[in-house]
């Protein structure tokens, strides 16, 4: 049995039990479940990982000079992909 604990979330579909340590939610978990395209998470390509953080940072930068984006959502954003390149959260990218 699982220990693991879980947050239950809800989408059309029903409800599900998602890990609690998971930044995904319910509708990655179902992606998993539903369409396994490759069978390898894009956690084992760090460097696409570090790339696509790099271009939501300079998104998140360029919304906020455009007031498009408040400067707390955006430092929010910028800090969380600076932890990405770092090589934190690497597993939280799950799908293939």
């Amino acid at each position: 049995m699982d220990t693991q604990p879980t947050r239950t979330e809800h989408d059309l579909l029903g409800e599900r039990e998602v890990p609690a340590s998971a930044y995904y939610g319910i509708h990655t978990l179902r992606a998993l479940e539903n369409f396994p395209i490759s069978g390898t998470a894009i956690q084992a390509y760090p460097g696409l990982i570090n790339a696509l953080a790099c271009v939501k940072q300079a998104c998140a930068l360029a919304d906020r000079e455009l007031g498009l984006l408040d400067e707390k959502k955006a430092g929010a954003i910028v800090l969380t992909c600076e932890e990405i390149r770092q090589g934190k959260l690497h597993d939280q990218f799950v799908v293939d």
